[in-house]
């Protein structure tokens, strides 16, 4: 299995640490009788030869010794070269060229996943399945192994994926396959129906709806509910998986990251991919799934609730009062998936409030928790309440606020309560009084406290918030980020604050010099002072452009009494960068400059740059029936069901949100 590793120049080649001498050893260590050297070669090879996926002219050399010990029935731990070597196919990091030779080199190694197709190990069965299409010659060949697979394999845990390579097969072929791409779909509505076990049928409906839906069951989600919950009833108790190596290596720390049902995960993943835009059947369908006796069909269907939102529209109360009865479960992996989920749909999460609050009621020691080194942080279930804007967060936050131990995080979520968190400001008042001037809880302690007194307009805290401007030690040039968070403060308190005067001027030649502009122009009402800081901002091209952009966007605030700034404003909406473009040509509007000059530039960033919708309608709203020219944009917008703004880090739902809000408002005006 080795034969020919010493002639290969491993020196000259390169993996992601340089040299690829070592691989030689990498490889050897994989065949290894000690478990320890298996995982510990299985690391290294992802870690330098297959490092995050790119392929490397040493991994392209290593195919055909992976290969040779793949097919090594006496080796161990065989499943997981196999994962490698279909990885190394994969190439996601790879560029063009290395990437075809990779896959021309497993290609060439077709014959042995052939052979590992019937291999004695499940786990090498299973993971070699998605090497079969795409490596495997001629086309009527794979299918027919594929057709035999499934008549003798007896493992529940392969079958699924044998329905996922017919699926794979019917499109990659379609309708240049002809008879065989028919075949492979008249196989899949077979194994879709009795007396195939409920994993096989869930894996080929799947199949069938993306690659040929018209041969669904016409009760496709009664089904597939059924389904699962057949397949749950009969999964064997958890133990050790398949093709898992021993021990805590780097490849098992990864597969403890994954869903704890991994296969049922993805079964219905592909069903909900598959239905797309039939929302009203994916609502149905994870209420099947948030209802299951089994908590790890619940699990799974608590973050594919998540996967709904981020892509379309709605409020679908249904699965969310489903999630929020998660919350309570002493399963701690669906109590952790439900919290999160929840807080990320944020005010969506309001059907939810119910469960949430009478948890919260019941178990008072979940709504401060401890993180690993101990400090205290608000409760899931508590940030998630609030985060909804309901009120009844409020007497829980005041008895919190009261404890022994409060959190230095409670003040963010005091925001999306609104004016019903006022009773809340005294409190937050005194505990701001009480923050060190120096040391570093500064920051963590005063940061959430001026952004919760400044969504209150709570002005009686203007001596506290002043305090921190005259005591924090000073830094030249650069006040640091507590002295940012209480000019922001202050601009929120207006003519309220105009104690502060004196240190917000003194401010204006810092780097927070354009936050300390908007705050004194908030407090004076003079601009002489404020704009020609503002100027010298627009200008600034060793600052970055978001200082640029947010001098523009004070100026655009100030409206007419910028007038002088329009001149640099336009120069702005020539700029490389969309958030400076689009904040210099609303400034232009809204001070009463030439719209005919800056609209073109709204309207092209609207197109192209979807992240700055949200500025463009906030502009199209100040300015009122004057934002009229822009009406067709934030209609269109509203009548899209699908958000734009999505993305896998927990903001995108939230940011939809905003920009359909400010599009209403700007349309109401």
């Amino acid at each position: 299995m080795f034969r020919g590793i010493d002639e290969v120049d491993w020196a000259s080649l390169r993996h992601a640490d340089g040299s690829a001498e070592d691989v030689p050893g990498l490889l050897r260590g994989l065949a290894s009788a000690d478990p320890a050297e298996r995982q510990t070669a299985l690391d290294g090879m992802y870690g330098a030869v297959h490092h995050r996926g790119d392929v490397y002219d040493a991994t392209l050399a290593c195919v055909p010794f992976l290969l040779a010990l793949a097919v090594r029935e006496e080796l161990r731990d065989r499943a997981g070269l196999v994962e490698l070597l279909v990885s190394i196919g994969a190439a996601e990091g790879a560029t063009a060229d290395r990437a075809a030779r990779a896959r021309a080199a497993l290609q060439a190694g077709g014959e042995a996943f052939a052979r590992l197709a019937g291999d004695p190990d499940a786990g090498v069965r299973r993971a070699v399945l998605p090497a079969l299409v795409p490596y495997v010659t001629p086309p009527a060949r794979v299918l027919a192994l594929l057709r035999q697979r499934i008549t003798v394999e007896r493992d529940d845990r392969v079958l699924p994926g044998l329905a996922e390579s017919v699926g794979l097969f019917a499109r990659r072929h379609g309708a240049a396959g002809g008879p065989l791409a028919a075949e492979a779909v008249g196989l899949l509505a077979e194994l879709s129906g009795p007396p195939y076990g409920p994993g096989l049928r869930l894996a080929a409906i799947g199949q069938l709806a993306s690659c040929a839906p018209e041969r669904l069951p016409g009760d496709l989600v009664p089904t597939v509910v059924r389904l699962l919950r057949d397949r749950s009833g009969q999964r064997a108790r958890p133990g050790r998986p398949y093709g898992c190596p021993h021990g805590d290596s780097l490849a098992v720390r990864l597969r403890r990251l994954r869903p704890s049902d991994e296969e049922g995960s993805r079964l219905l993943r592909t069903v909900h991919h598959a239905l797309g835009d039939r929302v009203a059947d994916r609502v149905a369908l994870l209420c099947g799934q948030l209802t299951s006796p089994d908590p790890l069909d619940r699990c799974n269907g608590v973050w594919m609730t998540a996967g709904l939102f981020r892509e379309w529209r709605g409020a679908h109360p249904e699965p969310v009062v489903l999630v929020g009865t998660q919350v309570g479960t002493e399963e701690g992996r669906l109590h952790d998936a439900a919290v999160a989920v929840l807080r990320e749909l944020g005010e969506l999460a309001a059907p939810a409030a119910g469960p949430l609050h009478a948890l919260l009621s019941h178990r008072p020691e979940l709504r401060v928790r401890y993180g690993p080194r101990g400090a205290p942080a608000l409760g899931g279930a508590l940030r998630v309440l609030a985060g909804t804007g309901d009120a009844r967060a409020v007497p829980v936050l005041a008895e919190v606020l009261a404890g022994p131990v409060v959190p230095d995080d409670l003040g963010l979520v005091i925001p999306r309560l609104g004016r019903a968190a006022a009773p809340l400001a005294p409190a937050l008042r005194r505990r701001l009084a009480r923050v060190p001037l120096d040391g570093p809880a500064a920051r963590r302690r005063a940061e959430p406290l001026l952004a919760a007194l400044a969504a209150l307009r709570d002005t009686a805290s203007v001596p506290s918030v002043v305090r921190l401007l005259r005591g924090v030690p000073d830094r030249p040039g650069n006040p640091g980020a507590v002295v940012e968070a209480a000019v922001r403060a202050l601009a929120a308190f207006g003519a309220a604050a105009r104690e502060a005067e004196p240190e917000l001027r003194g401010l204006l030649d810092t780097a927070c010099g354009v936050a300390a502009a908007e705050a004194l122009w908030s407090v004076t009402g003079e601009p002489e002072a404020v704009v020609p800081v503002l100027l010298r901002a627009l200008t600034d091209t060793g600052s970055g452009g978001h200082r640029r952009a947010a001098a523009a966007d004070v100026l655009g605030r100030m409206g007419p009494a910028a007038a002088p700034a329009v001149p640099g404003l336009l120069r702005l909406t020539g700029s490389e960068d969309a958030a400076e473009r689009v904040a210099a040509a609303c400034a232009v509007w809204r001070t009463g400059g030439e719209a005919e000059r800056v609209l073109p530039v709204l309207r092209s960033a609207w197109t192209q740059q979807p992240g700055t919708r949200t500025a463009i309608a906030g502009c199209v709203a100040a300015l009122g029936p004057a934002g009229a020219p822009l009406h067709d944009l934030l209609r269109a917008e509203l009548a899209s069901p699908r958000r734009h703004l999505g993305d896998r880090a927990g903001t995108g739902i939230q940011a939809d949100l905003v920009l359909t809000r400010v599009c209403r408002e700007a349309l109401a005006a």
